[in-house]
């Protein structure tokens, strides 16, 4: 087999369509040539392609299917949504067309025909998308009640600007019960009720979610979420992930990256400051959400008991 002609630069790297190829001028022999790998029909690809952001994977095979957009667990990737962890594998993506569309019976992708409307469709870098909220209620097909939550909380939570580069949730809450009504007898609606019930603004991860739906199933108050501390003197201090004012019990959920020294002496001025203040530090780890996070829940007991509070009173 000859040595092909390079591609142009734009396609190096990553899956183009028929269409790519046409206006980038690449012959039909070129398009035929063994050192591309077929994709699909009318989807070759330059090499391998996991390493790439999942948006160019998967705009391919939306672009060569009419009036499909990615959704489900695909879409939920695309916006950063929390989610159950998916195994390794072959490579798939979910899009999503109207119902009454053709039957698409394509390699590496799931279809799925359902109502769908054009609001509930978004772009994200040029991918068509289906909006955070749609997204939403999609996953209720597969999700558990407290991995919907966990996902729920991350579309209304508040982003910081200096962080994030955007101040604007995803959506409300009003946005999730709208597209509950709207999609009446859809599968997985009776999930979404039930988390829609539970889902708060505040959290910033989804381990803060699960965390907090284990304080309150163990019968505890609810806690706050990421409140600024603020002593009588108005003086603004820092904002535990959960956090009982009353009481002055603040929860800190301290994941992985926990483990660097930087992040330990920032862990132990935080103490500090806690001490200072007169609150009570209520550190949970990840041994901690073993079997339902009840020993998170047992030790954010001990602090409410210790700091006066009784059940029923």
């Amino acid at each position: 087999m000859k040595t092909p002609q390079p591609l142009p630069e734009e396609l190096r790297g990553r899956p183009f369509t028929l269409v790519d190829a046409s206006v980038a001028g690449i012959s039909p022999r070129r398009w035929r040539h063994g050192s591309l790998t077929y994709r699909g029909r009318g989807i070759r690809a330059d090499g391998p392609t996991a390493a790439l952001p999942l948006g160019a994977r998967v705009r391919p095979f939306i672009e060569v299917n009419e009036l499909c957009a990615a959704s489900h667990v695909t879409a939920a990737e695309l916006h950063s949504l929390p989610q159950r962890r998916q195994d390794g594998g072959s490579e798939v993506y979910h899009l999503i067309r109207p119902e009454g569309a053709a039957h698409l019976d394509r390699p590496h992708v799931i279809v799925h025909r359902m109502k769908l409307y054009q609001d509930e469709v978004t772009a994200i870098d040029g991918v068509p998308v289906t909006t955070p909220e749609r997204t939403w209620l999609d996953m209720a097909e597969v999700l558990s009640v407290d991995e919907l939550v966990a996902m729920g909380d991350a579309c209304v939570r508040v982003p910081r600007l200096d962080f994030e580069g955007r101040s604007m949730p995803l959506c409300s809450r009003w946005d999730l019960q709208r597209i509950i009504d709207r999609h009446r007898g859809k599968r997985g609606l009776r999930t979404a009720k039930e988390a829609l019930e539970l889902i708060r603004v505040g959290a910033d991860s989804a381990q803060e979610t699960m965390l907090r739906l284990a304080i309150v199933r163990a019968g505890l108050p609810e806690p706050e979420l990421n409140v600024p501390i603020i002593t009588g003197d108005g003086v603004r201090h820092h904002e535990p992930d959960l956090s009982y004012r009353k009481y002055r019990i603040g929860i800190e959920y301290e994941g992985e990256h926990h483990g660097g020294e930087s992040q330990l002496t920032r862990d132990i001025a935080r103490s500090e400051r806690y001490a200072a203040l007169g609150w009570t530090e209520v550190r949970i780890s990840k041994r901690h959400m073993v079997n339902d996070a009840k020993p998170a829940a047992a030790k954010v007991l001990v602090a409410l008991a210790q700091a006066g509070w009784r059940r029923g009173i």
